[in-house]
């Protein structure tokens, strides 16, 4: 029992620490998943990882559907591999390759209201060559307490001040104590 304790124990640090360095991308920026929003160029200059979070914001208008590519070209969310209409959806990056979304209102995803992603495989590899106008929006710094485009989000751990060091510090927090119950449950 206390081993199986330990390890979930170890599996919860573990997704703690691979969510402390995911980067939240504000889909569409200010303007958000909305017909306004010029959803072809505002993935171009930004670098997506396995981990990372997309987060929609929509008005009761609009639905998210994550669809194949043939869904994509011809706005078609019938085989749609995720559907949502909640007006605030996170959707983590869970794989490689080209990822496609669309709004299921039909003038809407022919109105340009639709979305492509490339997500690479890993964070730590180096980025893609850039074109001299997007260095500077490919090197983004993974920090939990901004979005990629810089708009602050309420960290999960720790202040503003501590950007990147309250992931860390929890999970050394949790290491400790793990240990240390560990210690205590082999005396008896």
């Amino acid at each position: 029992m206390a081993k199986l304790l330990l390890l979930s124990g170890l599996s919860v640090i573990f997704t703690v620490f691979l969510a402390c360095e995911a980067t939240i991308f504000m889909v569409g920026d200010s303007a958000g998943w909305d017909t306004s929003a010029d959803l072809t160029s505002w993935p171009v200059n930004k670098i997506f990882s396995v981990g990372d979070v997309l987060l929609f914001q929509y008005s009761n208008y609009h639905t998210v559907n994550q669809v194949d590519k043939n869904g994509y070209d011809t706005c078609n969310s019938s085989n749609a591999l995720l559907s949502r209409s909640d007006g605030n959806t996170s959707i983590s990056l869970s794989s490689s390759g080209d990822i496609y979304f669309i709004c299921s209102k039909l003038p809407h995803c022919f109105g340009g209201m639709k979305l492509k992603v490339n997500v690479r495989s890993n964070q730590t590899g180096e980025p893609p060559a850039a074109s001299p106008e997007s260095s500077s929006t490919s090197t983004l710094p993974r920090n939990p307490t901004t979005t990629a485009n810089g708009d602050f989000l309420p960290p999960l751990f720790g202040g503003a001040d501590h950007a990147g060091r309250g992931c860390e510090l929890f999970i050394t927090l949790c290491f400790n104590f793990g240990a240390l119950w560990w210690l205590f449950m082999m005396r008896f």
